[in-house]
């Protein structure tokens, strides 16, 4: 290399080390006169009295290079606003993509300005827009966690001329949070995406390899003698609507019609210049879409997304998941809100000239959650909530009775977290109650009440390259006994077990307590690697599920992982990465319950279609849990490997394809998994898209019953042959930014087919088969007349004992049409048209046309809902 080369090198990377080490800094001005008119133009003169800042670079996909297009923005403000003006130059305006869309969904060009007002270097207020003047807003919590949930009032218009296109904005003082102090710095930063091209470029450059964002931003100075402001906005609403569903012949609460109406009060006031309140009045979320369609075989509750907005909106404070790393048992969380207003868990027992109206939902009294972040660095929220109680109504001959279904309920929850040094060190806090005020004997199954607690540190060394995370938590559960042993020998302990030797069902307990704890310690930044460790373990009693959602107790797992990613694009390829994971747990007695391990692949290509693929391969799993209290099944070994890929997002048509295969050792176990997704948007504010995903899994021993035979329980098992079509669809209309249409539908079929019936004899056992009888034809038969097998283990001709036939296909269509209009900034209207079918048959045969046929055959049960909220702002 000649001198002359290796002093270019040199100053290659001088300059790139303080391109990346200097801070920016931008210079407002306060305004002098009336405010700008936020219509997109930026030429009032008001506007002259600061200068441009430009002179972006680009981060994706060339890191650092100098971006296609300039952009460039000023800064304004006055007492009461901050006042933005973007210019996106284009040289192509034409090529301009303006994508409409709902709130927080904006695609195409877009920009945006964050603002971390408390200059903590981890906390940071986002505003966005799209070319379309479609909105984006959220928050960054710890650096690099976004929340887009928040919905702060703000104001902003786009337009597009000659030399590219423009956004200006108004961000209200009132949405930021700041402290009082003569002169301010802000963390500050500009962003810019150019859709055609996927490439994304910023005022200040944080490198890719960096696992850090807002404590990398530049500063915004100038601003002066501002005071901050207190928020206070009121939002009633009004709501009326209708059901219309199958009228059934005597009984009095299915008349085929129900007429709904409610009211209620959201409310928001800013309590200091750091807490905000937010609180609900007997809260309605009709407008929210309805859960997908699922059949559940496992011993296991179910997850659903959470999607009402109070409990959605600024919900990561609350949040508090048991693995400090994610990934396995990674909705394992102290806090899961869809516990607050769940159906109701009592059922009555009724005559067979008994009927019952039991409400869908337990209504929400009222709730309040406190939160934010005070200037010296704890983040705070609380949380609280009261739900009502619930009672059936029950009708005979037109007498009627109630019996309680839900007792009034309080759920509580209190989160704290400190920011030390800057945020290299962050530790916190967290404790939930759930008191539950029982008054009838009928519910004192239920706990009375139940406390968890829980404790976290994290920390960071050379500048967010390295990371340890550590939590602990305890649970404490009281009740009747009843409660107690219910707790005992519910699916996440299953304490019953003959083969669980640890531990025991204690029928005298009133008192149930658990521990865990988790670790994860790994580099997440500089350079192409990534590796980490963790580990953790549930204790046996460990009951969180009162507020919280935990799948399994009795575990102590560990998993390990490397990573290599390539974001600078070379040959075909615009960016990849790979890793490989292994994983392994035990439960308290130290018996290892399985291993496994995985690698896979992924890539963008300079095409922008993508490509991904993985494999991986469990050693063998001890299933506690298939047996519903019996002793552990060993099943084997299984391989699985899968991939997909992806077209290019920017066209007008895209689409997604995935397939899956799996492989059981000793053909204990097949498994297909295949699905796309087509997206087609032929205009601007229309996109269309349909997802079918098929799934079909062969396993050769799926409980079905447990019977009583000669004193001893009888586990038993068959071959299961399931099947699954499910298809999304989805129409996205919309108007202006404010007023959108969206339809959601989801059609789904699902058949079940048993078959070669067995006894568990040998349960436990490394020769897979040996741990079942399957019954001979002498052993088994089936009464068609009852629908049932019968079985006769002895051979004597009586029978021993009997069970229903399993078989079945299940058909269900849900759907969601919602009109939204935000008619005023935080002010909305909706029309609602929400639609189900459901029903089955005793049939496990997988037939798509019967099951379409059968599915239509379902009367339809339709809900209309008109839902007006208007805003008043003090």
């Amino acid at each position: 290399m000649g001198l002359k080369k290796l002093l270019f090198f040199i100053l290659f990377l001088v300059s790139q080390f303080l391109a990346e080490a200097q801070v920016r800094t931008y210079t407002t001005a306060r305004l002098n006169g009336d405010p700008p008119d936020i219509d997109g133009r930026i030429d009032e003169a008001v506007w002259e009295a600061v200068e441009w800042a430009g002179d972006f670079t680009q981060k994706e996909p060339y890191e650092y290079a100098e971006p296609s297009q300039k952009t460039a923005f000023k800064i304004l403000y006055d007492d009461n606003n901050l006042y933005v003006a973007i210019r996106a130059f284009d040289t192509e305006p034409d090529k301009i993509e303006r994508r409409l869309g709902r709130r927080d969904n904006g695609e195409g060009d877009w920009v945006a300005i964050g603002i971390s007002s408390y200059n903590d270097k981890l906390s940071a207020f986002g505003f966005s827009v799209n070319a379309a003047g479609v909105k984006g807003d959220g928050v960054v919590n710890n650096d690099t966690e976004w929340d887009d949930t928040p919905q702060p009032v703000w104001y902003v218009k786009t337009s597009i001329d000659v030399l590219g296109w423009v956004a200006e904005m108004r961000i209200p003082l009132n949405q930021l949070r700041f402290a009082k102090v003569e002169n301010y710095v802000w963390g500050l930063e500009v962003m810019r995406t150019i859709f055609r091209k996927e490439e994304f470029s910023v005022w200040q450059m944080v490198p890719q390899d960096a696992d850090a964002w807002v404590s990398r931003w530049g500063e915004l100075h100038g601003i002066k003698n501002i005071k901050p402001k207190k928020e206070i906005a009121l939002t009633p609403y009004l709501m009326g609507g209708v059901e219309t569903s199958e009228k059934e012949e005597g009984n009095p609460f299915r008349t085929g019609t129900n007429w709904q109406y409610n009211a209620g009060l959201d409310g928001k006031v800013a309590i200091t210049n750091d807490l905000t309140l937010n609180f609900t009045i007997n809260p309605d979320f009709g407008q929210v879409e309805a859960d997908p369609s699922q059949v559940n075989l496992s011993a296991f509750e179910l997850y659903f997304k959470e999607q009402r907005p109070f409990f959605v909106e600024g919900s990561n404070i609350f949040n508090y998941q048991l693995s400090a790393g994610g990934g396995f048992g990674g909705r394992d969380n102290l806090f899961y809100s869809r516990r607050i207003g769940r159906r109701p868990q009592y059922y009555p027992d009724l005559n067979t000239d008994e009927y019952a109206s039991i409400p869908d939902f337990t209504r929400i009294l009222g709730a309040f959650k406190l939160s934010g972040k005070t200037r010296n660095g704890w983040s705070i929220g609380v949380l609280e909530s009261i739900t009502n109680e619930e009672y059936a109504t029950i009708d005979k001959g037109g007498q009627r009775r109630k019996e309680p279904v839900e007792p009034l309920t309080s759920f509580f929850n209190a989160r704290l977290q400190k920011d030390i040094n800057k945020g290299k060190t962050i530790i916190g806090g967290i404790f939930t109650a759930t008191n539950r005020f029982i008054r009838d004997s009928t519910l004192r199954f239920l706990p009375a009440s139940a406390y968890t607690a829980g404790i976290d540190f994290e920390q960071f060394w050379d500048d967010r390259t390295w990371n340890l995370k550590a939590k602990a938590v305890f649970s404490s559960v009281s009740g009747s006994k009843e409660a107690i042993l219910r707790l005992q020998e519910a699916p996440r302990r299953f304490y019953q077990r003959p083969d669980a030797t640890h531990r025991t069902v204690d029928s005298t307990l009133t008192l149930m307590q658990g521990t865990g704890f988790s670790f994860r310690a790994a580099k997440i930044g500089k350079g192409h690697w990534r590796y980490g460790l963790k580990g953790g373990w549930l204790s046996p009693g460990l009951a969180i599920n009162d507020m919280g959602f935990l799948v399994r107790s009795d575990a102590i797992d560990q998993s390990a992982w490397v990573n290599y990613v390539i974001w600078k694009p070379f040959s075909l390829f615009r960016k990849m990465d790979m890793g490989i994971s292994q994983w392994s747990g035990w439960d308290f007695s130290g018996k290892q319950l399985f291993w496994g391990t995985r690698t896979r692949w992924s890539t963008q290509f300079k095409n922008y279609w993508s490509a991904r693929t993985w494999g991986s391969r469990n050693g063998f799993d001890i299933d506690r849990h298939q047996l519903r209290g019996g002793p552990a099944i060993r099943k084997p070994g299984t391989w699985r490997t899968g991939g997909g890929f992806s077209s290019d997002n920017r066209k007008k048509l895209t689409g997604d394809f995935f397939i899956m295969r799996a492989w059981g050792d000793v053909n204990y176990r097949q498994a297909f998994d295949i699905g796309f997704n087509l997206t087609y948007q032929p205009l601007p504010s229309l996109k269309l898209s349909a997802g079918p995903t098929y799934v079909h899994d062969r396993e050769t021993a799926f409980y079905v019953t447990t019977s009583e035979f000669q004193g001893e329980n009888k586990y038993i098992v068959a071959n299961l042959d399931r099947i699954s079509l499910v298809m999304n669809l989805r129409i996205n209309y919309s108007i202006t930014p404010d007023l959108t249409i969206q339809f959601w539908g989801q059609p789904y079929f699902f058949s079940g087919d048993y078959w070669n019936y067995k006894d568990v004899v040998k349960a436990g056992s490394k020769d897979y088969f040996s741990q079942f009888h399957v019954f001979n034809e002498n052993e088994i038969r089936y009464e068609e007349n009852d629908n049932e097998y019968v079985i006769d283990e002895n051979g004597d001709g009586q029978t021993d004992y009997s069970f229903g036939n399993p078989d079945f296909s299940f058909f269900e269509f849900r759907s969601n049409f919602v009109i939204r209009w935000e008619y005023v900034p935080g002010s909305t209207a909706f029309f609602v048209w929400s639609q189900g079918r459901t029903g089955s048959t005793p049939d496990g045969q997988f037939s798509l046309s019967e099951n379409v046929n059968n599915l239509f055959d379902q009367t339809p049960r339709n809900i209309f809902l008109l839902k007006f909220s208007y805003r008043f702002s003090f």
